[in-house]
């Protein structure tokens, strides 16, 4: 018999800061780099993005009505230090105070994201960004000020959303001069920079809140083989390395593998680390692990003259249009998966994936965990008569739930599963075409509507979950 969710687990969903807010230069919000992005996206831009700075009244009352125990969501930077640093904006401080108190009353456990890709775009101004240490002291004192500020009233705090999808997708999650986005060593350094923003402001936050719980979170994506071949399971366990443990062993044992940084000392990529580093990392050691969790992918082997390819994202959700795989050489290349479905996007449907993710990562760390976000992106139509029939989502989701109560049986420490997303938002990537959200938001890329939010049928039975603790789904 299954032993089911704790009496206390929470069930909720999760959004960003800069695809949901809007109000992008509104009472004091400096811009960010992903404002600054998505100006020169075809998608739009995040001036409006899903209005919920001027609606989270509206949809906190949604949150309630669906039945959420937490909401996990990101605090803009620039909102809170339009400068990256100095004076606080006393209304961006505000404004997270009342959504705070606003889910505190719903009984509602905020869960909240200190970096969701939205660097204050003064500081690339001023030094580069990311791609400069200085970054990583100014991380840490934003992320003491939201523990000062806000920690009282919040028990979990994410520090940095997806470290291992900014490395992968430099460009679209960071601004990265033309001239530089070839320079792969410099990609590593930049990646080992937020390494140490996370290890700082995990010794920082602590030393003026030290009850409060903190992690990050990996998308983690499980590599299987292409084949049972020696060469191809080789390549599963590269990619598993590379694309996994790599950015989560500094979370949750305070160093790199050392496997992997043989790798890139011998493929010359070995970033520079300054005398204290690993003393921090071990300072920086996660309380709990945050997973996100959308798809795996399939590996074969390749040699060292393959021609190095980073993974194109399918912007169009055209299915069969994703033609170019990541490719490492000598390491792994990854390839469609013959066994699994994938979804508009050409991303691999595979909830098994997720017990073999939470198993694996829980007997490496042996830490807490929380599902972050696991949804699907769709074409979702808002039918004449106000409806959205999303039936392809709820399957998505019961799947993956069955997964996750597979998980827990196995022993895993679950205490919290958030779906991406909770309202309709814009995708970095494809803007409002791909949708996620229980909630449609009613608008188009270039074409704002009314904003009103439609509860999909999604909606009401991620509700019936939620009143039953996930006994009827």
């Amino acid at each position: 018999m299954s032993k089911g969710f704790g009496k206390d687990f929470l069930w909720g969903a999760a959004t960003s800061a800069y695809q949901v807010e809007g109000a992008a230069q509104e009472d004091g919000k400096g811009l960010s780099q992903q404002d600054v992005l998505s100006r020169q996206s075809p998608f739009g831009d995040t001036s409006m993005a899903s209005d919920h700075y001027h609606r989270f009244r509206e949809d906190v009352k949604l949150m309630q009505e669906l039945g959420l125990k937490a909401y996990r969501f990101s605090i803009s930077w620039p909102r809170i230090f339009p400068d990256g640093r100095g004076e606080p904006n006393p209304q961006g401080v505000k404004f997270y105070h009342e959504l705070i108190d606003c889910l505190c009353e719903c009984g509602i456990t905020p869960i909240v994201t200190m970096y969701h890709y939205d660097l204050p775009w003064a500081l690339v101004q001023e030094y580069g960004g990311w791609l400069d240490r200085r970054v990583c002291a100014d991380f840490a004192r934003y992320a003491a000020f939201l523990a000062r500020e806000y920690g009282d009233k919040v028990k979990y705090f994410i520090t940095v959303n997806e470290q291992n999808i900014i490395y992968r997708m430099w460009t679209r999650k960071n601004y990265i001069p033309e001239q530089l986005q070839h320079d792969e060593k410099l990609r590593w350094q930049m990646n080992h920079h937020y390494t140490m923003a996370h290890a700082l402001a995990c010794r920082e936050v602590r030393q003026v809140r030290p009850e409060v719980k903190l992690g990050g979170v990996p998308a983690v994506e499980p590599a299987y083989p292409l084949t049972c071949s020696p060469a191809d399971c080789m390549a599963a366990a590269n990619a598993n390395l590379m694309r996994n443990y790599f950015f989560i062993d500094p979370y949750m044992k305070g160093s790199y593998p050392v496997q992997g940084l043989s790798y890139l000392e011998d493929a010359g990529l070995l970033f520079q680390m300054e005398p204290g580093d690993e003393g921090l990392m071990k300072e920086g050691i996660s309380d709990f692990l945050a997973v996100n969790y959308y798809r795996s992918v399939c590996a074969r082997a390749c040699d060292k003259k393959e021609i190095r390819q980073d993974q194109e994202l399918n912007l169009y959700g055209v299915k069969g249009s994703q033609k170019v795989f990541e490719t490492v050489p000598g390491m792994y290349a990854l390839c469609k998966n013959p066994e699994l479905k994938t979804t508009d996007w050409d991303w691999p449907m595979d909830p098994d994936g997720l017990v073999y993710a939470l198993t694996d990562l829980y007997e490496r760390y042996g830490k807490p965990m929380m599902i972050a976000e696991n949804g699907l992106g769709a074409r979702d139509v808002l039918t004449e008569d106000g409806a959205v029939h999303d039936a392809y989502r709820i399957e998505f989701l019961r799947d993956h739930l069955n997964a996750l109560e597979r998980a827990v049986d196995l022993g895993v420490d679950l205490f919290a599963y958030c779906t991406w997303s909770f309202l309709d938002l814009m995708s970095t990537s494809n803007g409002y075409a791909k949708r996620y959200g229980l909630i449609y938001v009613n608008r188009e890329d270039k074409d704002l509507k009314d904003l009103a939010r439609v509860k999909k049928d999604s909606f009401y039975w991620y509700q019936n979950v939620i009143a039953s603790n996930g006994r009827e789904r």
